[in-house]
């Protein structure tokens, strides 16, 4: 079973998710919090896999709640969100969430979207992983620009592999772009992301499009 946290402030939104998740015969929804701080407390409680998290909550938002439960390695968090929040949606990216959803995502793929980041991946939507990437990367950078010296210690084919991650492939695209199994990408993604101390491989797209690679 999927152990997911359900963190959003508005109950009937909140309802509406935890009904959503209920359904699927994999899912259990383990706790739900009205606030960042409880989301926190309840990530350490529970241990969940997935915690589903709001972006904008009272007491303590997203991004920051985001930061500690990745930081303490409590679980993976997949975030909430629309397209008017992309500053914080980054934020949350930054703080080492593995990936994120619109808040008018049906049911079958908020559903699998949990499914794909309790696997491990953490691809969501990779359209829209591109798009928002995209849209971020033509706003003034507010945090100190990325240093390209880190790339020093990536292999030719890791540097491939994160240029394509800055274009939000997914594994199986990924693959199938640099003529390499699956399985072989997968390792290729987790030696760059522990070389570049990163949480996840949606920190790592941004990291690319920084770096204009």
């Amino acid at each position: 079973m999927i152990r997911v946290l359900v963190a959003e402030d508005q109950s009937a939104v909140r309802a509406g998710l935890v009904l959503i998740l209920g359904s699927a015969p994999d899912i259990e929804v383990a706790g739900e919090a009205a606030d960042g701080e409880q989301a926190v407390a309840l990530a350490r409680e529970l241990r969940p896999d997935v915690v589903l998290m709001d972006v904008q909550m009272p007491r303590l938002d997203g991004v920051a709640a985001t930061r500690i439960v990745v930081g303490e390695q409590l679980a993976d968090v997949l975030v909430l969100t629309t397209f008017d929040l992309d500053e914080y949606v980054f934020g949350a990216l930054r703080a080492g969430a593995a990936g994120f959803l619109l808040k008018n995502t049906d049911a079958k793929d908020l559903i699998a979207a949990v499914r794909t980041v309790a696997g491990g991946e953490g691809v969501v939507a990779p359209a829209v992983t591109r798009r928002l990437i995209a849209e971020f990367a033509t706003k003034p950078v507010r945090e100190p620009a990325a240093d390209p010296a880190v790339l020093r210690e990536l292999t030719r084919r890791e540097r491939e592999v994160l240029s394509c991650l800055g274009e939000g492939l997914s594994n199986a695209a990924v693959a199938e772009r640099l003529d390499m199994a699956e399985a072989t990408v997968k390792t290729h993604v987790s030696r760059l992301l522990g070389k570049l101390g990163l949480r996840s491989r949606v920190q790592a797209a941004v990291l690319a499009q920084e770096l204009g690679i």
